[in-house]
């Protein structure tokens, strides 16, 4: 097993080694690992806020880019971006980093890679927390058909998931104005920029028009500066954007990977934190109702007042007390 790499005053960029190539990501800080996941469409820069902090308070925290984002590998073939493969990066990038175990901490589609990390591999992963989709076991119907029942009550609208599924089509939308999109993306699910009630949904794409018309015109959140947004923007035009959205097409082959898992709940200690305004906590309301049966080791369930999907920036003081507080109050290693 690789030896650690010295501690890190100052974020340090990596590249390890991965199943499918070529692990990117940025850590911070000595002690207990912290492996960092993000969601769509974003970065290990999401993280920025967090991992001076986790060095701070007493942890090595490592940032990823997922498979398919930034300088990680982006594998031509969909089904490699299946969450069993996203899952054997995580473990590589432990592994990688000289560890045998970690804890792992997941945003949007990275909350998932984390449950699912702690479930497939509780030896490696020692606790989990999740931020802004809580976990839902494997189960009911196969994806596609539930999200295809998901448009308006006159078929006018999509819901976006089956819209990203799509190959191609979502791409055509994006990549000409990389910027442009990502910014009203940013702005539609963000608490400060989000359209109000009796708005048209951001979730919902227009028969025949594009996900883009939902957006707000012209609005900034107010976490999203230049630099920001030229950052993610510049990830972005130069990797495009098939291998982030490769997540979406995958859905129906988890459902059939992970059979063997279906109702399992994840046992080890665990948190989740949400924000009030955030679509994912009021959809999946009954899955956070069920987190005794789903997450029975949970020490912490958090609702953010006023907050919206993009917690780690647009709450970062209070997100990492309250991950510093659950991270301190966890068994330390043996």
């Amino acid at each position: 097993m690789p030896q650690p790499a010295a501690p890190t005053t100052q974020p340090a960029h990596r590249l390890l080694p991965g199943p499918a190539g070529r692990i990117h990501l940025v850590e911070q800080g000595e002690g207990p690992l912290v492996l960092l996941v993000h969601g769509f469409p974003e970065s290990w820069y999401s993280w920025r806020r967090q991992l001076p902090a986790l060095a701070a308070a007493g942890y090595r925290a490592a940032a990823v880019d997922v498979r398919g984002y930034g300088r990680s590998s982006r594998p031509a073939d969909v089904a490699a971006y299946r969450m069993r493969e996203l899952v054997a990066d995580a473990v590589a990038a432990v592994h990688g980093l000289g560890e045998e175990t970690a804890v792992v901490v997941g945003h949007d589609w990275g909350a998932g890679i984390a449950a699912n990390a702690a479930l497939l591999r509780p030896d490696v992963f020692r606790a989990v927390g999740l931020l802004s989709v809580p976990y839902t076991p494997r189960g009911g119907p196969r994806p596609s058909e539930v999200f295809a029942r998901m448009g308006g009550a006159d078929a006018a609208e999509e819901f976006y998931v089956p819209y990203f599924q799509r190959p191609g089509g979502a791409e055509e939308e994006i990549e000409p104005d990389v910027r442009g999109w990502l910014a009203g993306f940013y702005a539609a699910l963000s608490a400060d920029t989000m359209p109000g009630p009796g708005a048209p949904d951001p979730h919902f794409v227009p028969r025949g028009g594009t996900l883009r018309e939902r957006f707000p015109s012209g609005a900034r959140p107010g976490w999203l500066g230049d630099e920001e947004l030229d950052f993610y923007a510049g990830e972005f035009e130069r990797t495009g954007l098939t291998g982030a959205l490769n997540r979406y097409r995958n859905m129906d082959r988890d459902w059939e990977d992970l059979a063997e898992f279906d109702g399992a709940p994840v046992p080890q200690p665990s948190l989740f934190v949400g924000g009030a305004l955030d679509a994912s906590t009021t959809w999946l309301a009954d899955a956070i109702a069920a987190f005794p049966a789903t997450l029975p080791g949970l020490s912490g369930s958090h609702i953010l007042d006023g907050c919206g999907h993009w917690i780690q920036q647009e709450r970062p003081e209070e997100l990492n007390g309250l991950l510093t507080a659950w991270l301190d109050a966890l068994p330390r290693r043996p």
